[in-house]
């Protein structure tokens, strides 16, 4: 890091992925070290349509952390903030302690600022906490020199963001350990792994949940059984099942999981006491349109998933992207022109047979779904090398949007 002007901030800009889990994260076995009940597997989608850009700038005269999401400043003091704040901080004076003793350590005591924005929305079950906390962590440690395994700083705040420090098919590994130390993600697959592969992401609801992630977790800790039952008897076996499909480019097996953990997941929102309910009637609707479809076929062709909220993920391959967005056009008609009915990636428009619209059979819901996100796998966190992607100004806020 530069050190010749100590009033100029000094400033690091990234961006990291969301990952959409396909076995699920739902509860933690210590809420402190963000340890889960059970192992995960995501897969990472590419930044070109859904990520977060973060900045963060240090420099003597700042005289506290701040940190600004989406334009608003917000609490720098949050616990999970801080764990990561201070973790990054930690090992960045290990490293110079340990490796070079001529290095000025007194800048790591410098103040940071901190300006982080995404590119979709918000707390509305579209994983923004893992691409918030992955781009946070992964900016701090390119500002301070610090190198090596982050999953584990990532994890403590958000735990899916571990998942999105890596590009691809990532695992989360539970772990054993009490401190936490071997519950890390790890890479199962790259992003080239599989090209056929695609996303397309169902914005249902932009709003923010009404039941957070991390009180809803809680809540199913305590009270589900069927939420150790998953954890102890399903989820170890699901994980093996998945990795293998995954390696050997198994799609119905691939979608059969994926389809069989979110239900399972939402099971167990059910089965907390209270219940939790992430989807809403049009999700519903969703999940009896693909299985429609792909019993129309005789074969998987499209796989849902559902995090903590209402919006569907769908995977399916190449091949079938265009006939489904089509029947998605079709079975929940926009009043918006069709450029922003779907964003992303380009979809060839095709035409849907009378008998497969027979098949469904499913009244049209005019607006049920707000657009569609196109996308495919895509790489982990980067360094964005031009300073005009700079979130802070020469002064150390945040730039004024035109």
């Amino acid at each position: 890091m530069p050190e010749d002007s100590t009033h100029t901030p000094t400033m690091v800009t990234c961006t990291a992925p969301v990952n959409i889990a396909v076995i699920k994260y739902w509860g933690k076995r210590d809420k402190d070290l963000i340890l889960p009940v059970n192992s995960s597997l995501s897969v990472t989608l590419h930044q070109d349509q859904l990520k977060t850009t973060t900045t963060v700038a240090c420099c003597r005269d700042f005289v506290e952390d701040r940190i600004w999401l989406n334009g608003k400043e917000e609490d720098i003091n949050q616990p999970r903030l801080q764990s990561c704040l201070r973790e990054i901080r930690r090992l960045a004076r290990k490293r110079r302690s340990d490796e070079d003793s001529t290095v000025d350590v007194s800048v790591l005591s410098y103040k940071v600022h901190i300006c982080s924005n995404n590119n979709f929305p918000t707390a509305a079950g579209l994983a923004s906490s893992a691409a918030g906390y992955a781009c946070l962590v992964y900016t701090l440690a390119k500002l301070f020199g610090v190198e090596g395994e982050l999953s584990c700083v990532a994890r403590q705040g958000s735990g899916s963001a571990c998942r999105s420090m890596y590009g691809g098919f990532v695992q989360w590994k539970m772990g054993e350990r009490e401190d936490g130390k071997d519950s890390l993600a790890e890479q199962v697959e790259p992003e080239t792994h599989w090209p056929e592969l695609r996303v397309l992401v169902l914005v249902v609801s932009a709003d923010k949940k009404a039941v957070g992630s991390t009180s809803g977790m809680q809540t199913s800790v305590e009270t589900s059984c069927l939420l150790k039952y998953r954890a102890d008897s399903v989820v170890p076996g699901r994980m093996d099942e998945m990795i293998s499909a995954i390696r050997k480019r198994d799609f119905a097996v691939f979608a059969e999981l994926t389809m069989k953990d979110s239900n399972q997941f939402h099971a167990t929102c059910l089965d907390t006491y209270p219940p939790i309910f992430y989807l809403n009637d049009v999700s519903h609707r969703v999940i009896n349109l693909v299985h429609r479809y792909n019993r129309h076929y005789g074969e998987t062709r499209v796989a849902y998933t559902f995090d903590a909220g209402p919006n569907a993920v769908i995977y399916t391959l190449q091949k079938h992207v265009s006939e489904f967005v089509q029947v998605v056009r079709h079975f929940f008609p926009t009043t918006s022109n069709g450029g922003q009915f779907l964003k992303g990636l380009p979809v060839p428009s095709a035409t849907i047979s009378d008998d497969l619209k027979n098949a469904i059979g499913m009244e049209p819901l005019p607006k049920g779904i707000s657009y569609v996100i196109s996308t495919k796998a895509g790489p982990g966190p980067c360094v964005e090398e031009d300073s005009n992607h700079h979130l802070l100004g020469s002064d150390g806020l945040p730039k004024k949007t035109v």
